[in-house]
């Protein structure tokens, strides 16, 4: 599995700002209804559901929501990056500007997970973060975010 494989690169935006966690879900859905015509509302309901299990903030300025949909047939991500980072209840109570998005099909089991670990893997890295910062244009953020992966496979 690859980012390039679960990532289009219409599914990657800068956002200069988010009201609040909710407003960014909301974008993260309207993002992936643009990319992969999932049902806006579903997607935000679902990733709204996700975060009452916990937050998916899982540090350094990273936020991973995921959620279940059954109008997909395979597991998609959005990306965003914010220009003013947000509070996200980060486990190291950190604010949120990195935010990588995954919808899965009801049934995904082991895909959803995998899929999961790939972007978690990948955005841990630091050099990477700091370069995704750095550069406001999706179509980088995009080449970075899929040759990253590339260069720990090497």
């Amino acid at each position: 599995m690859e980012i390039s494989g679960i990532l289009k690169p219409e599914a990657v935006k800068v956002v200069a700002s988010a009201s609040s966690k909710k407003r960014l879900l909301h974008d993260l859905g309207d993002l992936a209804a643009t990319a992969y015509g999932v049902n806006p509302a579903a997607a935000v309901e679902a990733l709204l559901e996700r975060e009452t299990l916990g937050p998916t903030g899982v540090g350094h300025g990273v936020a991973l929501p995921h959620a279940r949909l059954n109008d997909l047939d395979r597991v998609v991500g959005a990306f965003i990056l914010m220009e003013k980072p947000i509070d996200f209840e980060a486990v190291d109570r950190q604010p949120v500007d990195i935010v990588f998005a995954l919808f899965a099909p009801e049934e995904a089991g082991v895909e959803h997970l995998k899929a999961l670990a790939l972007v978690s893997r990948t955005l841990r890295e630091n050099a990477l973060r700091t370069k995704l910062r750095a550069n406001n244009d999706p179509s980088t953020l995009y080449t970075l975010l899929t040759a990253a992966q590339g260069a720990q496979a090497a």
